[in-house]
């Protein structure tokens, strides 16, 4: 079974596209209109996403309409989070994090696993063996109660990474997903903080 986490996240985007037209003006886009938000060349394009949407059972379509598109299976549009970009976080060796917010996205909060109080944009590769690249969006839950094995995003002497959270007895190790980096090791005379804890990612473009 096809979920909005399951998608790609281009088609998972035009899922919500036609879901929030149907539930603003009570009607599907076109295809013309699909290409034009999502700028692509030509409608051929639309109709293959909205092809493989058809095949995930998420929509039909009535081929002799113009706006012949169809929810099938969606629940109640749900309530959108409006979720603050504050900033920058290290996915390599931790750096300062600015916490102004840059912008906002009104996000679904199907795509958390729990719902997220800010988004940080990765900078490094030290976690892509998780699926966390570089200039992602990660979506945290602010909480100080972390559990051996949870992407954390963590203030170490004042600077802010991401990283797999390991404690063993009073040593704290800040575990990277990429070989090409060593764990960060953390003493006790060091100022660590959990900021929060992973819930999600939003990759644009």
């Amino acid at each position: 079974m096809y979920s909005m986490t399951t998608l790609t996240p281009r088609r998972a985007a035009i899922l919500t596209f036609i879901r929030d037209r149907i539930a603003h003006q009570g009607q599907s886009p076109s295809l013309a209109e699909i290409s034009e938000a999502f700028g692509f060349a030509s409608r051929s394009v639309a109709r293959k996403h909205v092809l493989a949407l058809t095949e995930a059972g998420l929509i039909e379509v009535n081929p002799h309409q113009a706006r012949g598109i169809r929810l099938l299976n969606q629940p109640r549009r749900p309530e959108l989070l409006d979720i603050p970009v504050l900033g920058r976080v290290a996915a390599g060796a931790p750096i300062g994090v600015d916490a102004d917010v840059h912008s906002r996205l009104w996000l679904d909060p199907a795509l958390f696993s729990r719902t997220p109080d800010y988004l940080l944009r990765v900078q490094g590769d030290s976690m892509r063996d998780d699926g966390i690249l570089d200039g992602d969006l990660v979506a945290v839950h602010r909480s100080s109660e972390v559990q051996n094995g949870q992407v954390v995003v963590a203030r170490l002497e004042g600077e802010v990474t991401i990283k797999r959270f390991e404690r063993t007895g009073d040593t704290v190790r800040l575990l990277p997903r990429n070989p090409d980096y060593q764990p960060i090791v953390v003493d006790a005379s060091q100022d660590l903080a959990i900021e929060g804890v992973f819930c999600g990612l939003v990759r644009q473009g």
